[in-house]
Formats: C-alpha cells, sequence, structure tokens
C-alpha cells in the first residue's frame, strides 16, 4: 500500500484490532483520523480523533472528506448484555450509515471486517471457503452477516468495497480474550464442554497485516479469510494457554446440556444488572460451534501469510499481559 501521506478512516479505533492498525498505519506514513464513540483512544499526537456515532450520516460524511481508504471495524461484540436492536443498529445499520457516509464523501476504498461468525457451525469435517453459505445462529452473527451483505451490496452500487473475515484474533492488549486466560491461568477453570470445536486462531499482527493488504491488493465486491495457519480445536487451543500460563492442562468439563443450562440461567441472572454473565450462550457458542477457516484465496489474491503459530503467539501474550500487570506473575515466580 503507497505510503504517499494518504488519509485513513478507522472506525472502531479504541477497540483491540483497531489499536493495533492504527499504529500499523503511522508506522507506514498515513495520515489516521478515528472515530470512537464511548471509549476514547490511546493518546496518540499522530492521529486525528473525531468522537461520534456511526450512525450519524452528516457527522460521517463531514469527518470522512478527504480519506483515501476507510477501515470500518467498529462493531457491538457478542455480549449478551447488549440488547438484540442494540446488535443490529451498530452492526447492520451501522454499517449501512458508514458505506452511504463513505460514498457521499468521495472515499476511494473501503474495508469493512466482518465475522468468522456468520458461518454459525461449520459442519464436522469441513473447512468454510469464502464461498461457503452462511447460517448464522446466534444475534451477533446474524447482525453481522446483515453488515457484510450491506458492504457486498455497497460494491455492487459501485463503492470499491472489500470485506474480510478474520479468525479467532488475539494478541497483546485484547481484554476479551485475556478473561479466558485469566480463568485458564487461576488453575481453577472448567471447560463448557470437551472443546472439540475448531477454530482458526490468528494473531492481532498477522490480522493487521492481512487487512492492509487486503486494502491494497483486494477486489471490489471480493471477500477474504485472514486466520492463523492452525486449524485447532478449543481442547487444544486452551491446553496452549494454560502451558503459556505455566498450569497444567484442565482435566475438567461440564457436559453440554449442563452448560447450556448454565449460560441461560447467567444470562438471566445478569441481565438486570447489565453486565455480562461468567457463561453465555454466546460464549458457549465458542466451545461447541467450529469455524475452521481457510485462507488460500488470501494467499493467492492478496499474498496473505501468516507467522505467528498460537503456542508463540500466547506465550508472547500472556508475557506481554504480565508486564502490563493484567495478570500475576508465574506461578512460583518471585517478582521480588
Amino acid at each position: 500500500m503507497a505510503d504517499r501521506h494518504m488519509r485513513a478512516f478507522i472506525t472502531g479505533g479504541s477497540g483491540f484490532i483497531g489499536g493495533h492498525l492504527i499504529e500499523s498505519l503511522v508506522g507506514r506514513g498515513f495520515e489516521v483520523r478515528a472515530l470512537f464513540h464511548h471509549s476514547p483512544l490511546r493518546p496518540n499526537d499522530k492521529i486525528e480523533t473525531v468522537q461520534g456515532d456511526i450512525c450519524d450520516k452528516e457527522r460521517l460524511s463531514r469527518a470522512l472528506k478527504g480519506t483515501d481508504i476507510l477501515f470500518h471495524l467498529a462493531s457491538a461484540l457478542g455480549s449478551s448484555a447488549i440488547g438484540r436492536d442494540e446488535f443490529r443498529r451498530i452492526n447492520a445499520l451501522g454499517a449501512e450509515n458508514v458505506l452511504e457516509s463513505a460514498r457521499s464523501a468521495g472515499v476511494g476504498r473501503a474495508v469493512h471486517l466482518s465475522s468468522a461468525g456468520v458461518f454459525g457451525a461449520v459442519r464436522k469435517g469441513e473447512i468454510a471457503a469464502e464461498s461457503t453459505p452462511p447460517k448464522p445462529i446466534t444475534v451477533y452473527d446474524k447482525t453481522k452477516l446483515e453488515g457484510e451483505e450491506t458492504a457486498l451490496r455497497f460494491a455492487r452500487e459501485g463503492l470499491d468495497v472489500v470485506v474480510v473475515r478474520p479468525g479467532w484474533a488475539y494478541g497483546p492488549g485484547d481484554a476479551r480474550t485475556l478473561k479466558l486466560i485469566k480463568a485458564v491461568g487461576s488453575g481453577r477453570f472448567i471447560m463448557a464442554t470437551r472443546g472439540r470445536g475448531f477454530q482458526t486462531p490468528v494473531y492481532v499482527d498477522d490480522l493487521v497485516k492481512g487487512i492492509l493488504l487486503a486494502g491494497e491488493k483486494g477486489k471490489r465486491g471480493e471477500v477474504y479469510h485472514l486466520a492463523g495457519g492452525e486449524i485447532m480445536t478449543v481442547r487444544n487451543m486452551v491446553d496452549a494457554i494454560a502451558a503459556a500460563c505455566g498450569r497444567k492442562p484442565t482435566r475438567f468439563y461440564l457436559p453440554l446440556l449442563p452448560a447450556r443450562l448454565a449460560a441461560f440461567l447467567l444470562e438471566k441472572a445478569f441481565a438486570p444488572m447489565h453486565r455480562e454473565p461468567p457463561l453465555s450462550r454466546s460464549k458457549l457458542s465458542f466451545f461447541i460451534h467450529s469455524k475452521p477457516l481457510a485462507i488460500d484465496k488470501a494467499k493467492r489474491e492478496l499474498g496473505y501469510a501468516p507467522e505467528v503459530d498460537f503456542r508463540s503467539g500466547m506465550a508472547r501474550t500472556v508475557s506481554w499481559y504480565r508486564s502490563q500487570g493484567w495478570l500475576p506473575p508465574a506461578p512460583g515466580h518471585d517478582p521480588s
């Protein structure tokens, strides 16, 4: 991607992936403008920030003027504490508003971040290609598919839009993955089911490189999967997390039916407090709904080549969390 002081605009810049993307863009010499809603971005005198809502078309159109490339990352994540209407407002209607604003502002190119969740649960023995029919299950999955379909419609209407579907992203700074790592690192983790579902984890540095390649080389109206090079069971992923934390792998699990009942009851109990429960149906989806992604198309058309394997990436991630005080020292380690 050319570094001739191009201007990039990012929605969701205060999020985990957005923060890493901003750092990479700044390092490449881009002029970066980032939209945030409630959570401000980390202080950085090399970027311009705009506070607003992705459903405010007028404000977005003004902010997008002069933008060469838009990265639309803003999303309501899979939390049961968020209502169905809010999921749809942000993930579906938000995509419509952002892309309509980009078209009216004359933005040259847009990269829309979708989700592997659009597949719901990939059938046993299959690996999802970009052409695999989506079958979303949760409200998060369904609204992300709506947003993706909106992006592809804008591409058919002439806007230069590319769609990417990340694998299970992780890495330094990810507060959501931290919850799982904390639980495993505590030595008291009980797995929901036996963890036989498959995922394709992707280290955030590899993902950001892929997003930038999609912005540079992706074809209008095409979808690209950006995941790591390994297809892993959740059980193997949890074992790798335990090893990175200096813990023995967990051998305790909660069978599927009790896990589903617990998730349902916890959602009901936490709903009045507007808090996310320790186990919800969306979190249970990670353990039971396989989402292995094929990345052949991204390799072939974008030159995408993930470099970090899961064990190495998780070791880096845990080390970073500990350096920031997000995790306690390793078992048996004397910090003094």
